[in-house]
């Protein structure tokens, strides 16, 4: 059997549609992300799950031209059906990105399941996201970003995000439990295509880019793409700057059909105001305001990475992919923030000025074979590989006392004159190397098995000081891991239509290099779910109910005198929930992404933290219940005008804690609308106006020393021409 899709990229591909095989990903050591201080089916589809060879002029997804993928490329390399893929998965394509015009992370994640963002709004020195409770893992093409995580990503320089609920250590090596976010990298294509844009909005924001490649040679055995972004902007809040850079290259080589090899280099460059200060906790006060210093609220951060990308596929059923990539960060930071107290009389507020210097290096790579075969009544496919990490990061913080603010009637003080010394000094290096296999049988069409091993060598190791009474105390700490997890899941085929799949996975993560000596922290989740992928039309619906528990988990705590970040030790954490999520083509002019969830959290056992008994609260910035919809409409064009497009979304985020402690409250639910509209200018030319917050509904998403508002009403106007 065999498909032929007829359009995009020449492509000679082996699938395998049995459950994850594909899903080698290859990573390693991942750091937790620290708060701050405060498709479808045809008629005509095969029903055989055995390894099939697709001679194809495409990728399976067009990610460009719908919002309903079929296909997972988690490793960048080989596509898997989702449809038999033994776990609860999110695809963000090319399209919806674009439609929704999302800028960042928190923007592209804002409309799938389980997924609470951006709870910290005017913080902009991380991105900020939670799925099924816990932080998640980030990927690029299967490997992890790891210690590469401190600056933003740039959504244009990829096809899609996909998403993986729940935590997943025997495809993904060391990994947090919430689940995986892998960008798939933008790669040259055999064919000439491109476009450029312009785009400028409000809060005050002007940016530029293209994409745009070839082939090289008459054979088309060389090609070229390079893309490339500028922008400079504000945010929403005074003395605000939202600058930044981005460059990227790539090279393809491909000399037959079966092999290969393919060459990234990019640049990202980001100069914001990390935050405004934050707003003091008496009453709600104008997002314009800012109660930090205009000559001293900075951040700078600079990325570079090269990528290579190596597949050749044997004749025997035998399949080698190879993956390495380097990547250098550079990163200083400074701002002044309010402390401020519930029990604080007149306007007067204190501040603190927190900053630092940090770099951070890395080379990650990985070897992966896979083997398909076919037999009378079963279809086999197995998968082994070895990885490697070698990471290193160092940090140079300090912080300090600043003068009071009054918050009726701000008078800047300007930048400090004389910073207090840094508190500390951090040397961090993370060495892994990993082996794994993973077998995957289909029995009579109908059952996939699937089942994982993985072990993973880590040698972490710390060293530096602490200021202590004015003195620097030397430490050095260093500790060896070895660990083994498993996953085990079994995928039912009621029709070519519907599977539904039971699994058992782990995950495991290093400490916080605050306690390098500490246990592993180790996840596990236990998970029920259905998919439909109804037949004629471009559409696919999933649902799924787990249980995923954390044990030895260290949290940040915000010191409520300084908003200095201490971590404490949780003994075990647990979340039972529901996720649902739809997305539909219903007709040629009509669009729908939808989803639910249900999550409900729990502190199983813990010590007092901060002299706070937390057992049997809920876990901070985590609702209840979550919910969103986007609807397109396309009025189709005539002889006179274009086509027009007409988009409109919703975001429900129910009501959560803003500390462990279930005692700083609550923050309330909310309801934000956004809107778009898309005409066809020309035949390759579209303008398009997106609104983000159109009611510029305002409230608390996050607490500490100060409040955090959601992000307000952003308006972007875009005129864009593709060939």
């Amino acid at each position: 059997m065999a498909h032929d899709i007829r359009r995009g990229p020449r492509r000679h591909l082996t699938a395998l549609l049995l459950g994850c095989t594909a899903l080698i990903a290859s990573p390693a050591l991942a750091q937790e992300t620290v708060p701050p201080e405060s498709g479808a089916g045809t008629e005509d589809a095969p029903l055989r799950l055995s390894p099939i060879i697709i001679s194809a002029s495409g990728p399976f997804d067009d990610d460009a031209n719908t919002i309903v993928a079929s296909e997972l490329w988690v490793g960048g390399k080989v596509a898997t059906s989702i449809l038999d893929t033994p776990a609860s998965v999110s695809v963000i394509t090319e399209k919806e990105i674009r439609d929704r015009r999302a800028t960042t992370l928190e923007e592209v994640l804002s409309y799938s399941a389980g997924i609470h963002t951006d709870y910290y709004g005017t913080d902009d020195r991380n991105e900020y996201y939670l799925v099924r409770g816990f932080q998640a893992t980030t990927y690029r093409d299967g490997l992890t970003l790891g210690s590469m995580r401190a600056t933003r990503e740039e959504p244009f320089a990829y096809e899609r995000v996909e998403v993986i609920r729940g935590g997943n250590s025997t495809l993904f090596g060391t990994s947090d439990p919430g689940g995986t976010i892998n960008f798939v990298t933008k790669q040259p294509r055999f064919e000439r295509f491109g476009e450029a844009y312009g785009s400028i909005g409000s809060p005050r924001n002007a940016e530029y880019g293209f994409d745009l490649g070839d082939t090289l040679d008459a054979d088309q055995t060389l090609a070229w793409r390079l893309t490339a972004k500028v922008q400079d902007g504000e945010r929403e809040y005074d003395h605000s700057r939202n600058d930044s850079t981005f460059l990227m290259g790539g090279l393809s080589w491909q000399p037959s059909a079966v092999t290969k090899l393919s060459v990234i280099a990019d640049y990202l460059k980001r100069e914001n105001t990390p935050n405004s200060g934050g707003y003091p906790l008496d009453r709600e006060y104008d997002r314009s305001d800012f109660f930090g210093e205009p000559d001293f609220n900075y951040q700078n951060v600079e990325r570079s990475s090269i990528s290579a990308l190596f597949e050749h596929e044997f004749d025997s059923g035998l399949r080698l992919r190879a993956n390495l990539r380097y990547s250098d960060l550079k990163s200083d930071f400074g701002y002044v923030y309010l402390s401020d107290s519930a029990a604080r009389v007149g306007t007067m507020v204190d501040r603190w000025y927190f900053g630092g210097d940090s770099t951070a290096r890395e080379l990650i790579g990985n070897v992966v074979l896979q083997y398909d075969r076919s037999f009378d009544s079963f279809d086999s496919s197995t998968l082994g590989g070895i990885e490697f990490r070698d990471a290193s990061a160092t940090e140079l913080p300090f912080y300090g006392l600043y003068t009071p603010i009054d918050v009726a009637n701000p008078v800047y003080s300007g930048a400090p004159g004389a910073l207090a010394a840094p508190y500390r000094l951090r040397e961090n290096d993370y060495r892994t190397q990993s082996l794994f296999v993973q077998q995957n049988i289909s029995f009579n069409d109908q059952f996939i098995a699937t089942v994982g091993l993985r072990h993973d060598w880590l040698d972490i190791s710390s060293k530096g000081w602490n200021l202590t009474d004015g003195v620097r105390v030397p430490y050095d700490e260093s500790n060896d891991y070895s660990q083994t997890s498993y996953r085990a899941a079994l995928t039912y085929k009621f029709s070519p239509e519907i599977s539904a799949y039971a699994s058992y996975v782990e995950s495991v993560a290093p400490p916080n290099m605050e306690n390098v000596g500490a246990e592993l922290q180790r996840g596990e989740q236990y998970e029920l779910g259905l998919k439909y992928q109804p037949l004629g039309t471009n559409a696919l619906i999933s649902a799924s109910i787990y249980d995923l528990t954390k044990n030895n988990v260290s949290v940040a705590v915000v010191d409520p005198d300084t908003g200095n970040i201490t971590r404490e030790l949780v003994g075990e954490q647990r979340v039972r929930g529901f996720d649902l999520e739809g997305k539909a083509e219903l007709a040629n002019n009509l669009d729908l992404i939808a989803s639910y969830s249900y999550m409900d959290s729990k502190v199983v056992r813990s010590d007092p933290i901060r002299g706070v008994d937390v057992e049997g609260n809920e876990f901070a910035e985590v609702p209840n219940h979550m919910a969103s919809l986007w609807l397109n409409y396309t009025l189709e064009g005539n002889e006179s005008r274009g086509d027009m497009r007409f988009g409109l979304g919703a975001r429900y985020i129910g009501s959560y804690f803003h500390a462990i402690s279930n005692d700083t409250g609550k923050a309330d639910a909310s309801v934000t609308l956004d809107a778009a509209f898309n005409y066809q200018v020309q035949e390759n030319t579209n303008l398009a106006i997106n609104i983000s917050n159109l009611l510029d509904e305002q409230h608390v998403v996050g607490r500490g020393t100060a409040d955090y508002y959601n992000p307000g009403r952003t308006v972007a106007v875009t005129l864009r021409h593709s060939w």
